[in-house]
């Protein structure tokens, strides 16, 4: 079987996305009302400033900073790691999987087009890692 693209799997996505300036209060009421796990900080004209996930806002709140007034910009992962949308699932899911990621912006020339999670792939692709995996635990 042919390997999907991030492009086919991103297809008609519309992720949610804020500026710098925004709030960790309103990332976290923005996700919470799409029901999504991360928000992907945008600078003017779509280009990927940085990610603010879940993760980011419970070590913000572990360390006491005040939601309602801390910026995104101070607590978000800049400069995250990407893929383009010719790149494979496989290629996805294997980053994801080896750098202990959840969300992986996609972006073609830095601007953003999507986001992919470990639940946007199918059965068959985890199989696949998880048969890769096995592969190179053999090895050691």
């Amino acid at each position: 079987m042919r390997e999907r693209t991030m492009a086919e799997i991103i297809r008609d996505q519309h992720p949610l996305s804020m500026r710098p300036d925004a709030t960790v209060a309103d990332a976290c009421a923005a996700m919470h009302g799409r029901r999504v796990g991360a928000v992907l900080v945008t600078e003017p004209g779509g280009r990927l400033a940085g990610i603010f996930t879940g993760r980011d806002a419970v070590r913000c709140l572990a360390e006491g900073c005040d939601a309602r007034h801390t910026k995104l910009r101070k607590v978000m992962t800049a400069n995250p790691v990407t893929l383009a949308p010719e790149q494979s699932a496989m290629e996805a899911l294997r980053l994801l999987d080896n750098c202990g990621f959840r969300h992986l912006p996609i972006c073609r020339d830095g601007k953003v087009v999507g986001i992919v999670s470990r639940y946007d792939f199918r059965a068959m692709e985890h199989a696949r890692l998880d048969e890769e995996t096995g592969f190179f635990e053999v090895l050691r």
